[in-house]
């Protein structure tokens, strides 16, 4: 048994994951479709995963990462932790954060605002963590009262949030379009992680379940008081 071969199958008892899907003829037709702006190299790596144990996050990285305990996806840094009290009183907003009209918001970000149809025009829009020049790192779309809230946001590079599950809800793997995308279903410890790298403790707070995707360069989270179906669902209707 080599390696690779080793590191997946100690990641199958990490992960609580559902039935392995049977994603061979849907890879081999996306291989010898034309060519299109699409992870091709993700879908790749993560059938070859699936085909020896669970269905597992793409890259040997990411791997490595989730068998110690910490996976990283799409922008969001998801770790394991000895159970602990949750955090407590009002959390402070993100960086710099301020209402804004939908219209606003698509000026001063750098990625395309979609919006759910399943859903509907927000009730407000949010912007945070700002640039030199006026550019926001965040955008959220907030519905039900701020009870359920839509995430978006560049993640391709440097972590945004930081998620510690703490021995309570467990990670699944599902997809949204046909791509990957992580599914956490129960109240998690959620932090925001700045420009510059450093995890603000203070917008620490207690998140509701959680669905992780990414779409045309932009990563989403999607949090509320849903089951699993109904936020891929959601998911699924982006605009």
């Amino acid at each position: 048994m080599d390696d690779l071969e080793r590191e997946l199958r100690d990641l199958a008892t990490w992960l609580e994951t559902p039935d392995v899907p049977d994603v061979r003829d849907r890879v081999r037709a996306r291989l010898s479709a034309p060519a299109r702006r699409r992870r091709w190299r993700r879908w790749l790596a993560a059938a070859l995963a699936a085909l020896l144990v669970a269905a597992l996050p793409p890259g040997r990285a990411a791997i490595a990462d989730a068998v110690a305990g910490l996976l990283r996806f799409s922008g969001v840094v998801v770790e394991t932790t000895p159970a602990s009290d949750p955090p407590t009183g009002a959390p402070s907003p993100l960086p710099s954060q301020r209402s804004v009209s939908l219209d606003e918001a698509r000026r001063h970000v750098r990625f395309p605002i979609r919006v759910p149809a399943a859903l509907g025009a927000p009730e407000q829009v949010l912007v945070a963590d700002p640039d030199g020049t006026g550019t926001y790192r965040v955008a959220t779309l907030l519905y039900r009262g701020g009870a359920l809230r839509l995430d978006a946001f560049d993640g391709r590079l440097d972590p945004v949030f930081h998620k510690q599950l703490g021995g309570g809800p467990g990670v699944e793997w599902v997809t949204v379009d046909g791509d990957f995308a992580v599914w956490i279903g129960g109240p998690h410890e959620l932090a925001y992680i700045d420009r510059a790298g450093v995890e603000r403790v203070e917008t620490a707070r207690l998140a509701a379940a959680t669905l992780i995707w990414e779409d045309a360069g932009v990563s989403y989270r999607l949090e509320g008081q849903l089951t699993r179906d109904a936020a891929i669902g959601i998911a699924g209707s982006l605009d």
